[in-house]
């Protein structure tokens, strides 16, 4: 069934969101979970090898994890005990981003369809997306769901297929650069918005500092004016 127009023909088709690190602040959950599973196994970590991971599909931290951070674990295990902490800090509290629950309900309010494209796994993001409104996201792409995980466009191409929207008419919200890539490989323009890692400028790509105070009217123009910089 296609997706219904939004209200406004100026706004994006469809807005898709990443989300540890754009819609909810859990990069802090993630890597306090790294420091912890590395010291238990007597291995060194440090900020940066945590900020090198940001964005990145799970297998691929893990594997980055056992390597340098002398996990002597199957990856698929080091993803699940990564996955166990992170969630029980998410249930207790739910770290939003500044401006992301406002900008997601105004879309919703304006009949713009969104999808969660994430890189973190389905039980996961099922604990987020529960903590919003019924309805926020029409769809959910989760990285155990994938073949390739961010950079690799399948994430983002999947996201817009679902919602039978052509990829170069929807919006992309991204915070790393894995996941920037990710977009506009799938030829998605994007908006990113700078939190742990910088992310460089460039064609088909928006930069911002903070959601706060990010409304829709801004979206169609992020949309409309791929290259430019906020």
């Amino acid at each position: 069934m296609t997706t219904p127009a939004p209200a406004r023909s100026d706004l994006p088709a469809a807005v898709l969101w990443d989300m540890d690190g754009t819609l909810v602040d859990t990069e802090p959950y993630w890597i306090e979970c790294e420091f912890a599973l590395v010291s238990e196994h007597g291995g060194a970590w440090s900020e940066e090898h945590a900020h090198a991971l940001v964005g990145n599909d799970l297998l691929t931290s893990a594997r980055y994890i056992r390597r340098v951070g002398g996990v002597d674990l199957p990856p698929a295990q080091i993803v699940d005990l990564l996955l166990d902490g992170v969630i029980e800090r998410v249930r207790r509290r739910v770290p939003w981003r500044p401006g992301a629950r406002e900008l997601l309900a105004e879309l919703v309010a304006l009949a713009v369809p969104c999808a969660l494209v994430t890189m973190s796994y389905r039980r996961f993001a099922r604990c987020v997306v529960e903590a919003l409104p019924a309805g926020s996201f029409a769809t959910l792409v989760a990285g155990d769901e994938v073949t390739h995980g961010k950079p690799h466009p399948e994430a983002y191409l999947v996201a817009a297929a679902r919602l039978d929207v052509a990829p170069a008419r929807c919006l992309a919200i991204e915070d790393s650069p894995a996941g920037l890539a990710s977009a506009v490989a799938a030829g998605v323009p994007t908006l990113g918005v700078e939190y742990l890692v910088p992310l460089a400028r460039g064609e088909g790509r928006h930069v911002v500092d903070t959601l706060a105070g990010v409304g829709a009217a801004d979206l169609a123009r992020f949309a409309a004016c791929p290259g430019a910089t906020g």
